[in-house]
């Protein structure tokens, strides 16, 4: 009788182990798959990227390919540096924005700095006559 619960025995951990392994060769599966599909999509995205700059390549190709008639051209120059003008003014606004807020930043931390200071003195000057108080009350 006892070798026949031992073979039940085994039978049961041989099952274990075959459903351990169809559930792992399953897992593995999915996770392959789930790689073959990244870089199915990475590829898409270069193919993509480089659809994108052909285009680009293309339309810039066949811009310099049109020749504007003279004042047309002197307007478009006009543009072009009124255009880069304006960026570099809102960069240079850009660059005062984040300074004033940096500052502004740190005249609120400096002032929550300075309220919690004073939130210490008060504190040590209550702990103060507390010990003075109980020092007196011992020394009586």
């Amino acid at each position: 009788m006892v070798t026949i619960d031992q073979n039940v025995f085994y039978i049961v951990i041989a099952a274990i182990v075959v459903v351990g392994l169809i559930v792992a060769l399953m897992q593995w599966r999915r996770v392959r798959e789930a790689q073959t599909n990244v870089e199915f999509l990475t590829k898409q995205a270069e193919l993509k990227k480089i659809e994108l700059v052909e285009r680009d390549l293309e339309s810039k190709r066949m811009m310099s390919d049109i020749v504007l008639p003279k004042d047309q051209q002197e307007k478009l120059t006009n543009i072009r540096a009124t255009t880069s003008d304006l960026m570099h003014k809102a960069g240079y606004i850009n660059n005062e924005i984040n300074e004033r807020i940096n500052r502004l930043e740190a005249k609120t931390e400096y002032a929550k700095l300075q309220k919690l200071l004073m939130d210490i003195e008060e504190k040590e000057k209550e702990l103060e006559k507390k010990t003075s108080k109980a020092k007196g009350g011992k020394h009586k």
